[in-house]
């Protein structure tokens, strides 16, 4: 009866949970918000907007009117963080959000406790390491750039492009929404580098292709980055201009007598010139030469007419030394009579060893008689 005489007056009940949160206007004007319980309100021109508090964060159209009304801070906790300040919101303890610079967040109070931890960021950018793990437990790296740098490498941080800081190895971590933070890396191992394909006219007008390799390590990355646009490159094209000229100057046998040596002026020049663009160069080895094909048969031919005059040479010299060893042995047989019949009598024996049967007449010394007649 009572419900239906409030209907007959144009009131009507409206009940609020525990875990919901309802602002009311009346004639679009705000009126309040509505605490868990029953609340008898007019109906006419009643505009209700629900607030389920699953959702921490209070999103409205009427954000603006509702948060110039002071006597709501009871039901709303608002944080606001400064133009160099970042500020990590604590949910009973834990994080639960991180705020940009210059923005703010809006949180229903009783889903709370709401704390908040302040971070200067006018000085540096750099997420502090304990900080960093509690962030990354939280699963909250949306407002963090993290940057991994590789053993043997370095990386150079630079702050809207301009350099900073060279970070050693390790994984590094900026706050990524105050200013832009970026890392480049660079490799500070030794390692080759091949020049390979080099066009060159010998001293005796000679067209061959040459293929340079040189040990580089970088010593200074500050320089080799920014001195250059790629240091790799400005070496790859100091290897060219400084040997084309030096080979240059060289005729094709003295390149191939000697074809890994490298001028030792020009490789101190060109280590000079490296070491200003904060490069360390070792060893400067000239790899392969690479002939025309009408000049690798050439000589192909030419080395194949050597070997042979050589090879006929030796051959000369060992027949003569045999000839002359036979004449010595024919001379001190011509002198000795009993090794010329030690002689005999081994070829002899060779005789015998090739036969079955052998039958002597007369006696041996007839048949060394009929030897010595045969060979006489």
């Amino acid at each position: 009866m009572k419900d239906l005489f409030e209907k007959l007056l144009g009131y009507e009940r409206v009940t609020v949970t525990e875990n919901e949160r309802v602002l009311a206007l009346q004639k679009g004007r705000f009126m309040g918000i509505l605490d868990p319980g029953v609340h008898r309100l007019r109906k006419r021109d009643l505009t209700l907007e629900p607030h389920n508090l699953s959702r921490p964060e209070f999103t409205s159209a009427y954000k603006a009117a509702v948060l110039k009304d002071a006597s709501l801070t009871t039901h709303l906790t608002r944080f606001r963080a400064g133009r160099d300040e970042i500020l990590v919101i604590l949910r009973d303890g834990l994080i639960y959000e991180v705020l940009a610079p210059d923005t703010e967040a809006v949180y229903w109070t009783a889903t709370g406790p709401w704390d908040t931890e302040t971070v200067d960021v006018s000085d540096g950018l750099e997420v502090a390491a304990d900080l960093a793990l509690r962030l990354t437990r939280a699963g909250r790296l949306e407002k963090v750039a993290s940057f991994e740098v590789p053993e043997g490498s370095v990386g150079l941080m630079s702050l809207e492009g301009a350099y900073t800081r060279t970070l050693e190895a390790g994984t590094h971590r900026f706050w990524g929404v105050a200013r832009k933070v970026t890392v480049k890396l660079v490799d500070m191992r030794w390692r080759s580098h091949d020049a390979g394909g080099q066009e060159v006219l010998t001293r005796d007008r000679v067209s061959i292709r040459v293929n340079l390799a040189a040990d580089f390590r970088v010593k200074d990355p500050v320089k080799a980055v920014g001195l250059v646009k790629d240091y790799e490159e400005a070496l790859h094209r100091a290897l060219q201009f400084a040997f084309r000229k030096t080979l240059g100057a060289l005729t094709l046998d003295q390149l191939l007598a000697d074809k890994v040596a490298v001028d030792v002026e020009v490789a101190d020049n060109l280590r000079a010139e490296m070491e200003i663009l904060g490069l360390e160069v070792g060893q400067i080895a000239l790899k392969d030469v690479i002939l025309p094909g009408e000049m690798r048969e050439i000589l192909t031919s030419v080395v194949a007419a050597q070997k042979e005059a050589e090879a006929n040479v030796v051959r000369r010299r060992e027949e003569t030394n045999a000839t002359r060893l036979l004449l010595n042995t024919a001379k001190l047989m011509e002198e000795n009579p009993v090794m010329l019949r030690l002689k005999e009598l081994e070829a002899l024996e060779k005789i015998a060893g090739k036969v079955d049967t052998l039958t002597v007449h007369n006696g041996t010394a007839g048949l060394m008689d009929d030897l010595v007649k045969l060979r006489e």
